[in-house]
């Protein structure tokens, strides 16, 4: 068994390209998904490690002086990281070329050829599902032999035959002792969830057909594969072991309300440890099974709302009526769940219109906390397609998806509305939805009725506005360039 690394590199200064994050950037206040994609290989290779750099604020040299003890490092990478993770492993090689290098994710699946291309310190590309690539690759198999693995042989590109994907989700190692062995979990914080808190799957895949989800289009695939409720439950019951000063666990699932009856045996299975926990949801869940999670322990949905254009809705297949996620909302807040709702400007075709119609309907929504999100037309997406097909691209690379800082880019644009304006308009829908006594007393209550709650949201109202400041430099600066 080779000694195993398992990598996300130091990136941006904030940077969320962890395993966990569906868009891979600096956020408006710091936040970290936990890399559960990587910990999950991890789990299944003995003697192995998981650095997460970003959230450990881990710099390379440190990073460098950490890989030099291992024969094997599997980097976790992303559309907008490939170019810094390339070269993270050509430094890991430089030191000790006889480090063999694999790079897994999202971008690595869908484009596999062109990741080994980006360097040749990549020696091979974990395909689709990964967990039991990186698993056979550390056993020292030959990666000739690896099935759902792309390398180079004589100077070609060789891909072996797929994999197939897990169906009985049981058979995987819980992830839980990983975060315990190798994380530090005080360092990963989303600002609408309880701190700490602990996120990982009870499943994989999504039925939904949304055009721009990354994870179902590349990874994870459209059916849903899961976990039973009692092997969910048992790991939860270790979890709150493991980590007593956990405030909230969140099941990271796509769409862990995809199947209802399991979600709602899932809770039941929950109440008894008397845990806090929260989860992604459509906007479809019926009252009485909101009702039953919230008795169980349910404090918040994670909600994806996207637009406040039905049309737009259409377009992307979201499948969600706007008059059935406003029932749905007004549903939680009746029974006390809490929602936070995302958005996303400029997905097909978005105009001036559909842009103030959006930010509207979210304040006719009004749910506890928001997040804004560009349109990340990400490889391997339906959306990605239709905007190479229907020329939306803004820039002549497809991938070039952030800013310098990691700060996310509009890299779409439409006939009456030009990049710059999609990109202007997040910090106008920010600044319009927040900047009301509603929510500005909702902030304050919470703030008031605990100190550490207080302390926090004024550090994360610091870092909000100076992210929006810093969203109007790299706006002028884009300006500046195009004249």
């Amino acid at each position: 068994m080779n000694k195993t690394l398992f990598l996300s590199p130091p990136s941006f200064d904030g940077f969320d390209g962890g395993a966990g994050a569906r868009y891979q950037a600096k956020r408006e206040i710091r936040s970290f998904w936990y890399p559960t994609w990587l910990a999950q290989p991890a789990a299944l290779v003995p003697n192995s490690k998981l650095m997460d750099c970003p959230p450990h604020d881990i710099d390379v040299k440190t990073c460098l002086a950490e890989a030099k003890n291992y024969d094997h490092v599997i980097i976790h990478t992303s559309t907008p990281s490939l170019r810094n993770d390339a070269k993270v492993a050509e430094a890991i090689k430089s030191q000790k070329p006889a480090t063999m290098i694999g790079f897994v994710g999202a971008h690595a699946a869908v484009l596999p050829s062109e990741t080994l291309k980006a360097s040749p310190a990549i020696d091979w590309v974990g395909r689709k599902e990964f967990d039991f690539t990186c698993k056979e690759v550390a056993e020292g198999r030959p990666i000739g032999e690896v099935s759902g693995l792309s390398y180079r042989r004589d100077g070609k590109i060789v891909h072996n035959p797929e994999r197939e994907l897990i169906h009985d989700m049981d058979s995987l190692p819980w992830v839980t002792d990983v975060y315990k062995r190798d994380l530090t979990i005080e360092k990963y914080s989303i600002g609408y969830l309880k701190d700490p808190y602990v996120s990982l799957y009870t499943g994989r895949g999504c039925p939904a057909q949304c055009t721009f989800c990354l994870w179902p289009q590349t990874i994870g695939g459209h059916k849903y594969r899961v976990r039973s409720a009692e092997n969910v439950a048992a790991e939860m019951a270790h979890a709150k072991k493991l980590f007593p000063q956990v405030q909230e666990f969140f099941f990271d699932d796509d769409t862990f309300t995809a199947n209802l009856p399991r979600a709602r045996e899932i809770a039941t299975q929950l109440k008894p440890l008397g845990l806090t926990w929260s989860c992604n949801s459509r906007a479809n869940v019926n009252y009485e099974t909101i009702k039953h999670m919230k008795d169980c322990g349910l404090r918040l949905y994670l909600v994806g709302y996207e637009s406040g254009n039905q049309e737009i809705l259409n377009r992307i297949k979201k499948g969600i009526q706007l008059e059935e996620a406003k029932l749905f909302t007004k549903n939680c807040k009746e029974l006390g769940v809490i929602i936070h709702g995302t958005f996303i400007l400029g997905l097909p075709v978005e105009t001036k219109e559909t842009i103030e119609e959006t930010i509207r309907y979210a304040m006719e929504l009004d749910v506890f906390s928001i997040q804004v999100s560009l349109a990340a037309p990400y490889p391997g997406t339906e959306l990605y397609e239709m905007a190479r097909q229907n020329g939306w691209f803004a820039k002549k690379d497809k991938t070039d998806i952030i800013h310098d800082d990691g700060l996310q880019q509009s890299t779409l644009e439409y006939p009456g509305l030009s990049k710059e304006e999609i990109f202007e308009s997040v910090d106008r829908f920010y600044r319009t939805y927040y900047l009301r006594p509603k929510p500005i007393l909702r902030i304050i209550k919470t703030m008031l009725e605990d100190k550490d709650v207080c302390v926090r949201r004024l550090r994360e109202g610091y870092e909000f506005f100076r992210t929006l400041n810093q969203r109007k430099k790299d706006a002028a600066s884009a300006a500046t360039a195009a004249a």
